[in-house]
């Protein structure tokens, strides 16, 4: 059995850029440009030439510059520090979360289980909560840029919401979104979600919320 007829690369008509076949040519580390095809055979044992020649491509070659744009600022998967702050911007996702490290208050139910507590639990709201400002390492931020710009072009359904969960916090056990029907919706974690967990649900707006509907988290 044999593959299907492409056209030559420089052919009137074919998908090709250079010698780079569109859909055809493998992408990855390019390879080193060959300088010594530039020299003519009869200056090929002229030592001050390829001196000058080889001191010359050392100087401007950017085969090397463009690999690394690639591997650290293009390709979300392996972008590094400043690239990947490049694709939060991009998608519209911060990698410092605000923590909040205060107790918890009074409060009632429809506020959820995660900042308020009922009578004779947690005092009053003393008007000042404190917060500490978490930076996501690169392999958390990378998760959470991916995650967004998911959720930017999501239907913002519960599958959809169940399917960011998954992806955000499915290492860490089972959670789930419900919609329980009167405007408001659950988002329930079968595990003690961390406080960074926590910051990247309600505070780094990567969740689709739709508009008016109010959410309760559960936990254990």
């Amino acid at each position: 059995m044999t593959g299907p007829a492409y056209p030559p690369m420089n052919a009137p008509g074919s998908n090709a850029i250079g010698n780079f076949a569109i859909g055809q040519s493998s992408t990855g580390t390019l390879p080193d440009f060959d300088w010594w095809r530039t020299i003519l055979s009869q200056y090929a044992n002229s030592e001050n030439i390829i001196s000058i020649i080889e001191d010359f491509f050392e100087s401007v070659d950017q085969t090397r510059n463009l690999d690394e744009f690639f591997d650290l600022m293009w390709n979300v998967y392996t972008a590094e520090g400043y690239g990947l702050y490049c694709w939060g911007i991009i998608v519209g996702v911060n990698p410092v979360l605000a923590l909040g490290t205060g107790g918890q208050f009074f409060g009632f139910d429809e506020g959820g289980t995660l900042d308020y507590t009922p009578f004779n639990v947690a005092p009053f709201y003393s008007g000042q909560k404190l917060t500490e400002n978490y930076i996501l390492n690169d392999d958390g931020f990378r998760v959470l840029i991916l995650a967004k710009a998911f959720s930017n072009i999501c239907d913002g359904s519960i599958p959809a919401i169940n399917h960011l969960l998954t992806l955000l916090f499915g290492s860490s056990g089972k959670c789930y979104c419900t919609d329980e029907g009167d405007m408001t919706m659950t988002y329930t974690f079968e595990f003690n979600p961390n406080p960074v967990q926590l910051a990247i649900l309600t505070q780094s707006g990567v969740m689709p919320t739709p508009t008016g509907v109010s959410y309760t988290i559960v936990q254990p």
